[in-house]
């Protein structure tokens, strides 16, 4: 055996070495989107810049449409998005965060030896980074087709996560319920006084919910039909709607610890092109699990970057969907 102290010697010189690989693979990728001066003496020796960048047509094409390619029955309810301010000022902080070197550095150490038996939500959770945005309260308001000032009795956000996206919609509503599988997670939403219900128990309650929020949760769970079952059965009769996000491409997975499996209820789309599958999703699930749709927009789907990346975008088709009447 190696005696303690050779045993620090290796560890050290790994990670400087590791250290020292990521600082390289960020100057060969990202280094001209770095924003802090020290970052960019280290990475680039260039000149300081003084500005920050903002996202100009790349950022316009995120909402980009063509109606009609969509189906007559998704075209006449389509809402045109476009980028404003909530979400500018969301990418702008997620810019500033992904120069801070030595929390990314950290961040990324982390996730390298736990990411083979901890889920990468799980480890966003511990390490408080990672969060989501997906509409503003003003996307969120006009989608639903409600006032600033309205109110509802009850709400439930499925696979909530750290409760950043939760905030817009919650406070519309007296009661905020949410669900959540990561443990790490579950902490950040009990420290913001949300109210947990079980993964597995939520619909056997007794609630009926004004609102339920399924967030690109519908490709990462095993059973997405018989979720949509439950959610109908949630929904207060009449007036309750559900808003529904989904990933465009629809590539269903579950994660299991760190790897990756195909769900035991598997939706496969046809459609190439966003405005494809967006119909399709409407007339082969929604409509046969018995619901009508009321609003679809097309949004961006952001998660806070790293070293290598400001943040990650997907496209997303946000439905608003109210049970047909039986």
């Amino acid at each position: 055996m190696c005696p303690p102290q050779m045993r620090i010697v290796i560890f050290i010189s790994w990670l400087l070495f590791y250290v020292s690989f990521l600082l390289v693979m960020r100057k060969m990728w990202t280094g001209k989107y770095v924003r802090s001066p020290l970052a960019r003496s280290l990475f680039m020796n260039m000149e300081t810049e003084t500005e920050t960048e903002t996202p100009g047509y790349e950022a316009q094409q995120w909402y980009r449409c063509n109606p009609d390619l969509l189906g007559e029955s998704v075209r006449s309810v389509f809402v045109q998005s476009r980028l404003d301010e909530e979400t500018l000022a969301f990418l702008q902080k997620s810019e500033e965060k992904s120069s801070w070197l030595f929390t990314q550095l950290y961040h990324s150490l982390f996730s390298t030896i736990f990411s083979p038996i901890v889920s990468r939500t799980s480890i966003n959770g511990f390490l408080g980074r990672g969060s989501m945005f997906v509409f503003s309260k003003d996307q969120f308001q006009r989608l639903l087709q409600i006032e600033p000032e309205w109110k509802g009795r009850r709400m439930l956000d499925l696979g909530a996560g750290d409760g950043g996206v939760t905030e817009v919609m919650g406070c519309h509503f007296n009661e905020v319920f949410t669900t959540e599988v990561s443990t790490p997670m579950k902490w950040h939403l009990q420290r913001k006084s949300y109210s947990l219900l079980g993964v597995d128990e939520w619909h056997r309650t007794g609630f009926q919910f004004d609102l339920i929020s399924c967030l690109n949760l519908l490709d990462r769970c095993d059973e997405p039909l018989q979720l949509l079952r439950d959610i109908k059965k949630s929904l207060v009769p009449g007036t309750g709607r559900l808003i529904l996000a989904a990933v465009v491409p629809f590539q269903p997975y579950v994660e299991t610890g760190g790897s990756w499996v195909r769900p035991k209820e598997h939706i496969k789309l046809e459609g190439k092109s966003w405005e494809d599958q967006v119909t399709q999703l409407h007339s082969d699930v929604f409509l046969k699990m018995g619901f009508e749709l009321e609003a679809v927009t097309r949004l961006p789907y952001l998660c806070e970057g790293d070293m290598y990346r400001d943040y990650y975008m997907l496209d997303d088709a946000v439905f608003v969907l109210k049970p047909q009447e039986e």
